[in-house]
């Protein structure tokens, strides 16, 4: 009687055990996610569509709320662009600036930022600045 008790402790314990080796606490790691950049406000150039912007033109766009804000970088032609990052505590509003020195020029504006989990986004759009129009119009002189 007393070995069977034994059994069927031992049995017991071994089913037991099985369940809890199976549990898999990795399924509760979080993934990293690529950051995504949206509205874009300036008009998107393409080869059926060729819109053009105004030299100095502002733009803006969004960045997900889980980046480092630190890490961003802004490039036009490889250049560095002047750039604000305004919190919106779910996400982050970026604004600047098209330079005048691209004035008739196609431009690309390239953005990248870490994600605080380490994965990087990276995105771009690709603009026509029109050429510069005159501030003021000369008028003819009277005959």
């Amino acid at each position: 009687m007393k070995q069977l008790l034994k059994l069927s402790i031992m049995a017991l314990t071994l089913v037991l055990s099985q369940q809890a080796i199976a549990y898999n606490a990795g399924n509760t790691e979080e993934t990293c996610k690529k950051p995504k950049f949206k509205s874009f406000t300036l008009p998107v150039y393409k080869s059926t569509a060729k819109l053009e912007v105004a030299p100095e033109s502002e733009f803006s766009f969004t960045m997900p709320g889980k980046v480092d804000p630190t890490t961003l970088k802004v490039t036009a032609k490889k250049k560095k662009m002047a750039v604000k990052v305004e919190n919106k505590n779910s996400f982050y509003l970026v604004t600047g600036k098209i330079p005048a020195e691209y004035t008739g020029k196609y431009l690309r504006i390239d953005v990248q930022v870490k994600a605080r989990m380490g994965c990087r986004g990276s995105d771009g759009w690709l603009i026509k600045v029109s050429n510069a129009i005159p501030t003021s119009v000369p008028t003819p002189a009277p005959e």
